[in-house]
């Protein structure tokens, strides 16, 4: 445990941000497992959960929790889910 004042606060920080970007990205994978999921299930709604997920990839990027390279291949790869 740090004793510095300054270093007990990065420490809270720190675990605050590291609390809200796992929310995040836990959001974005469950987005793509509920799209997936309906395009094996041949749902009709597998669109708008792309649209959705795609959001929740686009989001994630914005804020730098994934790459951007990552954020544009996930999608093309849900996209092709779907064309399938």
């Amino acid at each position: 445990m740090p004793n510095i004042e300054s270093a007990i606060k990065r420490v809270r920080t720190a675990a605050k941000s590291n609390e809200a970007n796992s929310a995040k990205l836990s959001t974005m994978r469950t987005a793509m497992k509920k799209y997936e999921a309906a395009v094996e299930s041949n749902d009709e709604n597998a669109k708008d959960l792309l649209v959705a997920a795609t959001r929740e990839i686009d989001m994630a990027s914005a804020k730098g929790l994934i790459h951007t390279n990552k954020a544009n291949r996930e999608k093309s790869r849900l996209a092709k889910k779907l064309a399938k």
